[in-house]
């Protein structure tokens, strides 16, 4: 590799990890704003998704050039195949937490409201799963990338018992229809974002095994051992 290309890549990397850094703070602070019903949380999540959005496409702009200039072979190019899923991924993820502030704001109109017990479980799963697909992208750990892609069951049935509850609380009482269908949404966004942390760890296999494991979680287990 020349020196130039190494130069390079480690700038595309810092880069990269300020992104994470970024975009998880954006999801800490959509579902803080969401429980705690802060509006201002939500408001600076939103302000956030402009700088995202432009470094999303200067992470892309810079992982095309190295391509073309430097035509890198092997576990270089496989690197910055991934950068550029992973680029992706992330804003995603930005997107999807303007989203769940979005929710927040809306549910502010209904304070007496309660936002249920089973939200704050699956907000800690879902951050959970986010942090640790990117620092297994970032340490090129495969088994954790593994551990991540398990953690996506439990998420996705918190959603459904959430669901389940929001649909016993309209029956009980009509008149919560509206805050109800902002919380069930706010819920599925959240499940969204596990299913984006999960993309990222699939990725970090591809990255550090070759091998693309989507569709097959079926047999994931024998993964990285």
């Amino acid at each position: 590799m020349s020196k130039h290309l190494h130069r390079e890549l480690e700038s595309l990397r810092e880069q990269l990890v300020n992104q994470f850094t970024v975009v998880e703070q954006m999801i800490q602070m959509a579902v803080r704003a969401l429980v705690e019903r802060r509006t201002d949380f939500a408001d600076r999540v939103v302000e956030s998704d402009e700088g995202v959005d432009i470094t999303d496409v200067q992470i892309e702009e810079e992982c095309l050039k190295l391509l073309a200039l430097h035509q890198p072979m092997a576990g270089d190019l496989r690197w910055l195949i991934t950068v550029v899923k992973v680029n992706g991924e992330l804003e995603r993820m930005a997107d999807t937490a303007c989203n769940i502030a979005e929710r927040a704001k809306a549910m502010s109109a209904f304070p007496m409201f309660t936002v249920p017990e089973q939200m704050t479980e699956m907000v800690d799963a879902t951050i959970r799963m986010v942090r640790r697909s990117l620092d297994a992208f970032v340490t090129n750990d495969a088994k954790m990338a593994v551990e991540v892609i398990k953690m996506d069951d439990l998420v996705d049935q918190q959603n459904r018992q959430i669901i389940e509850h929001l649909q016993e609380l309209i029956k009980a009482d009509p008149s919560l229809i509206e805050p109800a269908f902002h919380c069930f949404s706010a819920s599925r966004h959240l499940e969204r974002i596990g299913d984006l942390a999960e993309n990222l760890a699939e990725e970090t296999i591809y990255l550090v095994e070759g091998e693309i494991v989507r569709h097959k979680h079926g047999v994931i287990g024998d993964a990285a051992k």
